[in-house]
């Protein structure tokens, strides 16, 4: 049996499609601090194609993701003035952080 690696478009669709797709964890976990992420559609396209160049295929999707959303992961539970969280392009490729757009008044925490 000969397996074929998997293109840019195979790993665009492994981010999005599936019901546990790495993307929709993320909007899951942000959604539970009453934030949304949006993911640009170039930014997907070149999270595949760092992990061709990688050579890590569809295993090394979610390295791509946490190095540009671990600092956001960790700040947004102090952070009750943002709404959204937008992945660009430029946060894959160049390594600057996802925009964080913010709200004209911050959520209320939930009490415990």
């Amino acid at each position: 049996v000969t397996l074929d690696n998997l293109d840019e478009e195979a790993l665009v669709k492994i981010l999005a499609e599936p019901k546990n797709a790495i993307l929709k964890q993320y909007r899951k976990i942000l959604s539970m601090e009453g934030v949304g992420v949006t993911f640009d559609p170039a930014a997907v396209k070149a999270i595949a194609r760092k992990a061709l160049e990688r050579g890590t295929g569809a295993r090394g999707l979610r390295a791509v993701i946490e190095e540009v959303m671990c600092d956001v992961m960790f700040d947004i539970p102090s952070r009750p003035d943002v709404r959204e969280v937008v992945v660009t392009l430029e946060s894959i490729n160049d390594g600057i952080p996802p925009l964080l757009i913010l709200a004209a008044e911050p959520k209320q925490k939930k009490e415990a």
